[in-house]
């Protein structure tokens, strides 16, 4: 029973991920922070599932290989890190004390 039930939560799970994540708002852009979260979301089972020695490899496998792959696909949405700007006293020439 349970190893039937893991497989039906994972489908439900990852049934319904990509609307949460999804989250376009009125001007068709996505929500950062709701992909954030979904992001979060699939992060705290991987560690939880990994660090259970009651659950069997077998059955825990392919649900953190399907988490991990709804990370990558999550964090492609929100593109590279952008740096942020500079500071005010990063910018000025550098003072030379003597």
């Amino acid at each position: 029973m349970r190893r039937m039930l893991a497989p039906a939560a994972l489908s439900i799970f990852l049934g319904l991920a990509p609307q949460a994540s999804a989250g376009s708002g009125p001007a068709g852009e996505f929500c950062y922070w709701c992909v954030r979260d979904a992001i979060y979301a699939d992060v705290s089972p991987i560690g939880r599932l990994a660090a259970n020695p009651d659950i069997d490899e077998s059955v825990k496998g392919p649900e953190i290989v399907a988490a991990r792959a709804d990370i990558h696909r999550l964090r492609a949405l929100l593109g590279p890190v952008r740096p942020a700007q500079e500071l005010c006293c990063y910018s000025r020439p550098r003072l030379d004390v003597r």
